[in-house]
């Protein structure tokens, strides 16, 4: 059995329990859902159907890329339902003889007119839209990597260290000078090494943008690399996954307002480490580094971090909120990022990589603060 079928006992052994019958999963445009990918290796554009006899059915936009990376019972050509998701419900339902009155569950985040519209047009059957369902499931099975997850991250974040020495040779020598060469050396360099490119934009900000959390524009032509902070945050893709790292180029004479904002990040990223551990509270990490921050009066305006996966932000959520209730368990991968930003002096942020193991963590990825 490989990895896919794997994942995908699960599911048929939640839907079984649940008492569904045909779960849909649906990632196009405007309705991307990475499960497809997590459940069957196809890179997107597809349906997919589970049904509770374990059986999955894939319906591709294109049958040609799906035929050479998916993994599933059957497959069938989207065109052969003229694109249309209630068509291939239906179609569907046929194919498995599946009882009048059984419970389909499509996604949460389906919007309610297209809701009602499926069940107009499937009026013999319950059809199911909910949170807490079948998308809560994925996300929970997707926040603990099995092995074949872990190896591949293993493999994408030593291309990661990899850049990242890069980037500091040719920052440090002056070969790259602004946003733009920043960013379009990681993407030049990354495809090189087998990456599917960035796994986000790419977010390089010289001294004179680094005052955002995201800048905006993510690049520019602007200047990179100059006196003060200069942030670099980004990922490579690989296999579907993606890494999370955020450098900070420190050049020049700092301000002493600079020098408290970087030393500040510096320990707040100390401070953290030691707690990522298997049974550790992700809302703990989060209220550890915005105490540490208040107590210097300063406010980091984001969380701490977040899961990383098929999507740069996915479950676990490191963040010091109330509603927060996940607890670190082995398998999962996150990114761990205290910064802070000021109008006036720039930002600096530090983010890697960790594995949550039976012992602790694995450090994947080797992100710092690099001084010109």
């Amino acid at each position: 059995m490989n990895c896919f079928q794997k994942r995908r006992e699960k599911i048929y052994n939640w839907m079984a329990h649940e008492g569904i019958s045909l779960v849909m999963v649906e990632d196009f445009e405007f309705r991307r859902d990475p499960a497809v990918r997590y459940l069957t290796g196809q890179p997107g554009d597809a349906l997919l159907f589970l049904s509770v006899d374990r059986k999955s059915h894939l319906i591709p936009w294109d049958v040609n890329i799906a035929t050479l990376y998916a993994d599933s019972e059957t497959m069938q050509p989207y065109a052969e339902y003229e694109r249309q998701p209630v068509k291939a419900i239906r179609g569907v339902l046929e194919r498995y003889k599946i009882p009048k009155n059984s419970k389909v569950e499509i996604p949460s985040t389906t919007a309610y007119p297209r809701f009602l519209n499926f069940v107009n047009e499937i009026p013999d059957f319950d059809i199911i839209c909910r949170e807490g369902g079948v998308c809560a499931e994925f996300e929970k099975n997707r926040a603990i990597k099995d092995e074949s997850e872990i190896k591949i991250y293993r493999k994408i974040a030593a291309l990661t260290d990899e850049l990242i020495n890069l980037l500091e040779k040719e920052v440090s020598s002056g070969a790259l000078k602004t946003e733009a060469e920043v960013a379009l050396f990681i993407e030049t360099e990354c495809r090189k090494r087998g990456c599917e490119g960035s796994g986000f934009d790419i977010i390089a900000a010289g001294p004179e943008r680094s005052f955002g959390i995201h800048a905006f524009p993510s690049y520019t032509g602007g200047s990179f690399g100059g006196d003060g902070f200069s942030i670099l945050d980004f990922g490579l893709k690989y296999a579907g996954y993606t890494t999370d790292i955020t450098l900070t180029f420190v050049c020049g004479n700092l301000s002493k307002a600079q020098e408290k904002m970087l030393s500040l990040v510096e320990k707040a990223y100390k401070l953290v480490v030691p707690m990522i551990k298997n049974g550790e509270s992700a809302r703990n990490l989060g209220l550890a580094v915005d105490t540490f921050f208040g107590r210097h009066k300063k406010v980091m305006p984001h969380g701490l971090g977040h899961g990383i996966g098929l999507e740069p932000h996915e479950a676990p959520t490191l963040r010091n909120r109330d509603d927060n209730k996940w607890i670190l368990e082995p398998g999962m991968i996150i990114a761990v990022e205290p910064g802070l930003y000021d109008p006036v002096h720039g930002g600096c942020r530090l983010e890697n990589d960790f594995l949550i193991t039976e012992d602790g963590a694995e450090v994947l990825t080797n992100s710092r603060i690099i001084r010109l």
